[in-house]
């Protein structure tokens, strides 16, 4: 089968939505070459320093690459991309260079190219994030390894925006608390709590590809017995109490739904929002002071904000 390769040359920022664009056209997986990967510097209490080879990465800015089948409605699909993407401006996302290029690849090359890029990384002090054709033996005892293949769906789970909010679950989830992960994407947020205690994890997203990636990879973790799964918008008709929600997505859509996320947390639950560009932090946090929340912890990496919440 024939696959068509669509590359935009953009900013960090632009990252998040323009991946939401690619996949909501029926992208079949995402490739990021950021250039920032080469230069930054890496702490090495947790993860592990690779040798990057510069020609794997451009010169400035963000490289997002994504795959679609080569057919009939491919010039449309590629169009209605662009457009979306151009349209991200009224919502004051830097574009960069915003460079759109086409390239044709075979099936076998789309299979295995983006996995060079991806490797088992320690992302805190409880968890490691491994892929699922890599061999790793944990470190320490009380270690928590988090297969994944994200292959089709949102996250490698080493994103800023997924690392800080693990490590945000691991300071609040408790035994015995019902977590809702609202957008889940691959299902690392859900597979994290409940391998932190969480008694029932509600697992959400809008996407058909990403939930059913997601109990793929909630059943090869083995916490599919504490963690439902299915398509929905958001929290649209969800009546579930909750002491701690999360939901790693775009700050638009954080403000969208804080209202009903502070309606279905329990006295004293907890909110952990992420996916927010540092530039959107000052709205989000104005929405939740409003809603009725209280900030009570602020995580920052790179351009990256995570906000916990309590109500």
């Amino acid at each position: 089968m024939k696959w068509s390769e669509i590359s935009i040359h953009t900013t960090n920022e632009a990252v998040e939505p323009i991946t939401n664009i690619l996949y909501e056209a029926g992208a079949s997986g995402v490739v990021i070459e950021d250039s920032f990967e080469l230069v930054k510097k890496r702490e090495d209490r947790f993860g592990e320093i690779y040798n990057l080879n510069p020609d794997d990465y451009p010169n400035e800015g963000v490289i997002v690459k994504a795959y679609l089948p080569v057919n009939s409605f491919l010039g449309e699909t590629v169009e209605e991309i662009k457009s979306a993407i151009n349209n991200l401006i009224l919502y004051n996302f830097d574009l960069g260079m915003n460079q759109v290029t086409i390239s044709e690849v075979n099936d076998e090359e789309w299979a295995t190219a983006w996995k060079k890029y991806y490797h088992p990384v320690k992302i805190s002090s409880k968890f490691t994030i491994v892929p699922t054709w890599e061999q790793y033996e944990p470190v320490t005892t009380d270690e928590h390894i988090i297969e994944l293949d994200p292959g089709m769906a949102f996250g490698t789970g080493t994103h800023p925006t997924t690392v800080m909010s693990i490590q945000a679950l691991e300071r609040i989830v408790k035994n015995g608390d019902l977590v809702i992960d609202v957008g889940t994407g691959s299902g690392v947020l859900s597979i994290a709590a409940s391998m932190l205690g969480a008694e029932k994890v509600l697992a959400l997203d809008l996407d058909e590809v990403a939930v059913q990636t997601a109990k793929i990879n909630i059943k090869l973790n083995k916490v599919n017995e504490q963690i439902d799964i299915f398509q929905n918008n958001l929290l649209d008709g969800i009546e579930q109490k909750a002491n701690v929600i999360v939901a790693n997505i775009l700050a638009e859509v954080i403000v969208r739904f804080a209202d009903d996320a502070y309606h279905l947390l329990v006295p004293d639950g907890v909110f952990i929002t992420s996916g927010i560009i540092n530039l959107k932090r000052q709205e989000v946090e104005e929405k939740l002071l409003q809603t009725g929340f209280k900030i009570k912890e602020t995580l920052v990496m790179e351009d990256w904000v995570t906000i916990i919440a309590t109500k």
